[in-house]
């Protein structure tokens, strides 16, 4: 199904009745990953999931977002629901979108549970040899960024940011990537204690991407967190040990 949201066309999922669970998926992502939480769901509660603006079947934001204005859109997008509780999931990047989501102060309804799924959000602390690479990187990009420099090597700059940047960098749009670059930035640790309603964190244990000890620190973090390890699991654990995943969330969420 399409709607429009503030102008953007937006591919999205709805099933089942009752209560409302709102998936957000990861970086690089869309709803089709989450095809066996939204069948799991809907056994109970209304479901919905949208590819967010960039991903999937979904038109890309008008302009370089950050995750504020990630954490407007989703507002706006249920402003046609009339629920004045609502669950929200998070996988990566929809997590950090959730965090966010619960420092606001002026939402029209309330979030009643959360459940991260090897959620970012985290700053990972850089080594010596990261900070060589940023500074390399930083200073190779100075020089090619003159106008002599574009003239002469107009595909250098661009070449340049795909060999540092990570691979969801590298897959990106050219506006996208500068949405990942403000979204990567930004350390919402500080704001995990205003997350108040009851936390399931869910973590595949060989996570690299978002590692274990961040889903420790949002435990320790969350008033009200309990914190689930899945051994032989990594960023897409609820993909890889699917079994296990659904066997969790059917007793967080009471689904016989």
């Amino acid at each position: 199904m399409y709607k429009k949201v503030n102008g953007i066309n937006i591919n999205y999922e709805q099933k089942g009745s009752g209560d409302l669970i709102v998936i957000l998926h990861g970086w690089g992502s869309n709803i089709t990953l989450h095809a066996n939480m939204i069948e799991l769901f809907s056994k109970k509660y209304t479901v919905v999931a949208m590819d967010m603006p960039g991903f999937g079947k979904s038109e890309e934001p008008p302009s370089e977002w950050c995750v504020d204005d990630y954490v407007q859109f989703v507002i706006d997008f249920l402003a046609d629901y009339d629920n004045k509780k609502i669950m929200f999931l998070g996988h990566s990047f929809g997590g950090r979108v959730i965090i966010k989501l619960c420092s606001r102060t002026d939402l029209p309804f309330e979030v009643s549970k959360v459940m991260l799924v090897d959620s970012a959000g985290i700053l990972p602390p850089k080594s010596n040899k990261k900070s060589m690479r940023t500074r390399w990187y930083k200073f190779c990009r100075s020089i090619l960024s003159t106008k002599l420099m574009q003239k002469l090597f107009p595909e250098a700059l661009e070449k340049l940011r795909v060999k540092y940047g990570s691979a969801d960098y590298a897959a990106a749009s050219p506006l996208m990537r500068q949405v990942l670059v403000k979204v990567v930035n930004e350390d919402l640790e500080s704001l995990l204690p205003n997350i108040k309603c009851p936390a399931l964190l869910v973590w595949g244990v060989n996570d690299t991407a978002t590692p274990l000890s961040d889903g420790e620190k949002m435990e320790k973090a969350i008033p009200d967190a309990g914190l689930v390890k899945l051994e032989n699991a990594g960023h897409y654990s609820f993909l890889e040990q699917q079994f296990l995943f659904n066997r969790v969330m059917c007793s967080f969420l009471k689904i016989d």
